[in-house]
């Protein structure tokens, strides 16, 4: 099985303040990291040999990855200073890679895709980049990806149209060429800029290949906490919290999200709230549908201080 590069370089903006504790792939999803659910998915496809590319909070992802051992993988890092988008990214990451060919995953993607029709599919066509794709059902949410019915990309669909796309959900498989003309150590983005320029150069390129498969959104806070309880709910892990916290048999935690090391203090009141890292909620103050973080001196868009914490509203 070919090589994968997982996308986790990226600042995760939309993602704030959750993205200002950790990086994106090292969040909780269900009780287990982000990433380890996506090294898992890759591991159970037949992928042995991982590459990271690391910017944003690199150490909230390499002490949870390591060398990938624990994971059934091995695992190597792309470092990135600045963050080198989704065109530069896979550039630097080629020669870790040390492949004529290569899955890219954006470090976001949960889905159950089967890789297998895909590279095949890719391997017919002699593309040089093949993205998968659903039928975006959601272009109030989505711009999308174009494509003919030979599947060639033609364009993207900005997010509010109505003309029929695809929507991208992070896995594509690529032939290391495909970067050759990026400049080494620039930020490029991929779709909109290097891909039209391989299309022009030589149509059909660049494909999209209609999958049906489900896929997972954890873009923003409210995205995030609905995926999470949603895979919470599938695997029986409700309000099943990490060893390293700790919740007064006083307290009341309800469909609430706890990273590592909180403290709930007695007769606390927590409802439908996510909570990071070494947070500490104070004895009999209730919350409800709330992100609170430690006070780090900076506050996000939206937030406000109660006492040492970082509050803001779970619903905006």
């Amino acid at each position: 099985m070919i090589p994968a590069l997982v996308l986790t370089a990226g600042l995760a903006t939309r993602l704030r303040p959750l993205s200002l504790v950790r990086a994106k792939a090292a969040l909780p999803v269900g009780g287990q990291p982000l990433v380890g659910r996506i090294l898992g998915w890759l591991r159970s496809g037949g992928v042995t040999d991982v590459v990271l590319n690391l910017h944003h909070m690199p150490e909230t992802l390499t002490r949870i990855v390591g060398d990938g051992q624990d994971f059934g993988v091995r695992v190597r890092y792309s470092w990135e200073t600045p963050v080198l988008g989704s065109g530069g990214g896979p550039r630097r990451a080629a020669p870790i890679l040390g492949a004529p060919r290569f899955l890219i995953v954006n470090g976001d993607t949960l889905t159950d895709l089967v890789l297998g029709p895909v590279l095949e599919y890719h391997d017919r066509s002699h593309a040089l980049v093949t993205m998968a794709g659903v039928p975006n059902t959601e272009p109030h949410k989505y711009s999308g990806l174009l494509a003919g019915a030979d599947g060639a990309l033609t364009g993207v669909a900005p997010r509010g149209s109505d003309q029929p796309s695809y929507h991208f959900y992070g896995v594509q498989v690529a032939e290391a060429a495909a970067f050759d003309t990026v400049p080494p150590d620039t930020p490029y983005e991929s779709v909109a800029a290097l891909y039209p320029q391989l299309n022009a150069a030589r149509p059909g390129a660049v494909r999209v290949l209609p999958t049906d498969t489900s896929y997972h959104d954890i873009g923003t806070p409210a995205d995030y906490y609905a995926t999470s309880m949603a895979f919470a709910e599938r695997e029986g892990t409700v309000d099943r919290h990490p060893a390293t916290s700790r919740v007064a048999p006083s307290a009341a935690v309800r469909r609430s999200i706890l990273w590592d090391d909180v403290d709930v203090g007695d007769g606390a009141v927590l409802d439908r709230c996510i909570v990071t890292d070494g947070v500490s909620i104070p004895p009999r103050t209730s919350w409800t549908r709330q992100i609170i973080r430690r006070l780090d001196g900076s506050l996000a868009s939206g937030e406000t201080v109660v006492g040492n914490l970082a509050v803001s509203d779970l619903s905006s």
